[in-house]
């Protein structure tokens, strides 16, 4: 199948921020129904987690699967962004395994490398992964030679199939932060293609700065946002309004990075009420973007800055014992 070109991202400002929802908090919708309920809500885009229940890359008729979600996307005028996040698609038994940190990542290789196909043909903005929690028997440093060998497998397939990569820190993972991606992304050559993906709720997890900060320290590289709210060292994605983060000013930070990619709600554990939370969720960026487009630049000050030394630092706890989330 030829590769369309990715879907039109047109300049916005805060007030016409590109939103969009992800698909693993439509875990109880078939995939047609929920980009169906998304666009009906107004969503411009999707976050698509490829899953046994939406678009499993190793199930039969790939092919001819990608080509009808990419009639439909076309359809509702979706953009989309492709995420890896799947819990139990590689292994029935264990969440997320394998990672690039395992013994054998080869199943974890063959689904990235997919991914990137997939996101080829839907015309995706980028192909969204992590690094994985390193194995308890794994010595630090053979887990971080075995991230960058793996990273620099799906970096060839992307430069090869053209697709964008955004890297995502993830609290608890080997790479978690800013700073890990950096030193990631110069271990494997500053390689064009690999950007990062930003999590809103994780900078105000861990990170050391306020969340406008961090937005703008990686704004040169910036190819995907998810976004939720969060509270300081609890990696547990929330509504808005249930956590800590002031969202105006955030909002404000990517207009002023000139970000023009989707901005996508993650909220993987409340597929339960899908439709509902997804409504109050666009209400809510929608009321925040509004005010966001009164406020003029360096908005840092309206989050304290953490002391490296004291919060920032700080044990994350993540409540569903080490692993990720999403």
């Amino acid at each position: 199948m030829t590769a369309p070109q990715p879907r039109s991202a047109p300049p916005v400002d805060a007030s016409t921020l590109r939103l969009g929802y992800g698909t693993n908090g439509f875990a109880n919708h078939r995939l047609d129904d929920a980009l169906a309920v998304l666009a009906d809500l107004g969503y411009v885009g999707v976050a698509l987690t490829l899953d046994h229940d939406h678009l499993d890359p190793f199930a039969p008729g790939l092919i001819r699967r990608v080509a009808a979600v990419s009639r439909r996307l076309d359809e509702l005028g979706l953009a989309v962004v492709i995420e890896t996040g799947a819990r139990y698609l590689l292994d029935p038994w264990h969440k997320h395994a394998p990672t690039l940190l395992h013994d054998d990542p080869t199943r974890r290789i063959e689904f990235l490398r997919r991914a990137v196909r997939v996101g080829a043909d839907l015309g995706a903005e980028a192909v969204s992964f992590w690094a994985g929690v390193r194995p308890a028997p794994v010595p630090p440093q053979t887990a971080w030679d075995r991230l960058v060998a793996g990273c620099a497998a799906v970096v060839d397939a992307a430069d090869t199939a053209g697709v964008t990569l955004g890297f995502e820190p993830e609290p608890g993972m080997l790479v978690e932060d800013i700073a890990g991606w950096r030193r990631l992304r110069a271990a494997l050559g500053d390689p064009a293609r690999f950007g990062i993906t930003l999590d809103i709720g994780h900078c105000r997890c861990l990170e050391p700065w306020p969340v406008p900060q961090c937005v703008h320290e990686v704004a040169e590289h910036l190819v995907n946002v998810q976004i939720d709210d969060m509270r300081r060292g609890v990696h547990e994605h929330l509504e808005f309004g249930t956590g800590e983060i002031d969202f105006p000013p955030v909002l404000a930070a990517l207009r002023d990075a000139g970000y023009r990619g989707l901005v996508a709600v993650e909220l993987p554990r409340d597929s339960h009420a899908a439709p509902a939370v997804a409504a109050r969720s666009i209400d809510f960026l929608r009321a925040a973007a509004a005010r966001a487009a009164g406020l003029g630049g360096n908005e840092d000050s309206a989050e304290p800055l953490c002391s490296a030394s004291a919060d920032a630092t700080a044990t994350v706890r993540i409540p569903d014992g080490g692993r990720r989330l999403g």
